[in-house]
């Protein structure tokens, strides 16, 4: 009788063992913001790698929140302290503020929950890895653009989006930086001016300075969707839509119809789909203790009305939402 009542415990808990191995992994996806277009290309990616986990009898669910706007930090530090009381498995977070998500990425990482940043840095050596646009280099890239539309002189303006967010602050820096030394005969003649973080604040923000220095204006710099949207509204109410030479950052729907139209004459289009998709494979890949890159580069391209219909660019500007977000 002992005997059996021995085996009986033995085969409980393996079959115990068995439930608590098969528990998915839970990881929470934190975005910036929820409402952009940008995000949505995040969280698809994010449910790409969870489906292909879960095909291959690798247990995974994703836990997508996010403040509703991007500048509200408080409620981005709300939402990690609170999957860190959930104990959620792993956190891939887009920092809204470089400085803010600091303390709570450490509270987690002390916790014991890997911590995978994508889309914009963090002041911090704690995150396992970062996985983002080089967004430095971006604004080289849109610097060399825009001088290259505007010709050895001209004027031109940069509209910034929200201090504190990495992401943009990079790429503001990185355009300022190859501008002044690679394109002394153009003038920066406002640089300072945020935008705020939705199309209509950008667009406050930007007639301001189309009434202060439209006529005079040559080109102009957003860095990115919502800037580059509220510019285009004030451009096209100043009559000047076409007519100054225009590179934004990110894409969309309504920015892609500019880019068409003439009304844009480029767009540095980023990869937010597979940005998600990666930060859940390398927060599982860090779970299950794999070797991970510290930093992943998942790369910018131009887009123009002359490479528009090209594969490489056409896979960038129209992820498969569809598929995953139904």
């Amino acid at each position: 009788m002992k005997l059996s009542l021995s085996v009986f415990l033995v085969a409980g808990a393996l079959v115990a063992g068995m439930a608590h191995a098969a528990d998915p992994y839970r990881i929470a996806v934190i975005p910036k913001g929820t409402t952009h277009e940008y995000w949505k290309s995040v969280q698809a990616g994010a449910i790409k790698a969870e489906r292909e986990f879960n095909a291959a009898g690798v247990g995974v669910k994703i836990i997508w929140k996010g403040p509703l706007k991007e500048d509200d930090r408080e409620q981005q530090v709300q939402v990690v302290e609170n999957f860190i009381g959930q104990r959620v498995d792993a956190i891939v977070i887009s920092p809204l503020d470089r400085n803010a998500l600091i303390a709570p990425v450490a509270t987690a990482v002390s916790a014991k929950i890997p911590v995978i940043v994508i889309d914009s840095g963090l002041n911090s050596k704690l995150p396992t890895s970062t996985i983002a646009t080089d967004n430095r280099e971006g604004g080289h890239v849109a610097a060399r653009t825009l001088a290259g539309l505007v010709g050895p002189k001209g004027r031109v303006i940069m509209l910034r989006y929200s201090a504190g967010s990495g992401s943009n602050e990079d790429r503001e820096e990185g355009f300022v930086e190859t501008m002044k030394n690679e394109f002394p005969g153009i003038k920066l003649v406002s640089t300072d001016q945020h935008a705020g973080v939705t199309r209509d604040t950008a667009y406050r923000t930007a007639q301001n300075l189309i009434n202060r220095f439209g006529r005079e204006l040559d080109g102009v710099f957003a860095c990115n969707q919502p800037t580059t949207a509220g510019m285009l509204l004030a451009l096209r109410d100043a009559g000047l839509a076409g007519k100054v030479k225009f590179v934004g950052f990110d894409a969309g729907a309504e920015l892609v119809g500019a880019l068409k139209a003439g009304e844009i004459n480029a767009l540095l289009v980023q990869d937010p789909f597979r940005m998600g998709y990666l930060g859940v494979k390398t927060a599982v890949a860090a779970l299950r203790g794999e070797k991970i890159e510290a930093v992943v580069d998942t790369g910018v391209m131009v887009a123009t009305r002359e490479n528009l219909e090209q594969a490489a660019v056409q896979e960038l500007l129209n992820p498969p939402l569809d598929r995953y977000l139904k």
